[in-house]
């Protein structure tokens, strides 16, 4: 079986709330970066071909608690996601040498 790329975007709007967009990578992501603009506002972005997505500070300001602890989570939950690919790639070696 084999699985293509695809980005999906969604986007709920109900009467008396905030609309809500979501976007799910399941292509390769092309780029995260992360940068300071001359104005001294940090931001992260990731890219794929189809879409990015950017976190910056709160209303483009300057960097809140709430922007440290939101980027202390980013940061986390990458070393999560990072760890547990080269986990998941490692077994997938395994298996798949042993298999041949």
């Amino acid at each position: 079986m084999t699985h293509g790329p695809y980005t999906h975007v969604s986007m709920s709007i109900d009467p008396g709330h905030r609309p809500r967009i979501g976007i799910s990578f399941y292509a390769s992501i092309t780029r995260a970066r992360a940068r300071v603009l001359e104005s001294g506002r940090p931001y992260l972005v990731l890219e794929s071909d189809e879409a990015d997505a950017t976190v910056s500070t709160t209303g483009a300001g300057p960097v809140t608690a709430q922007d440290l602890e939101v980027a202390r989570q980013i940061f986390n939950a990458a070393a999560r996601y990072l760890a547990d690919c080269e986990r998941l790639h490692a077994e997938h070696d395994q298996a798949t040498g042993s298999a041949a």
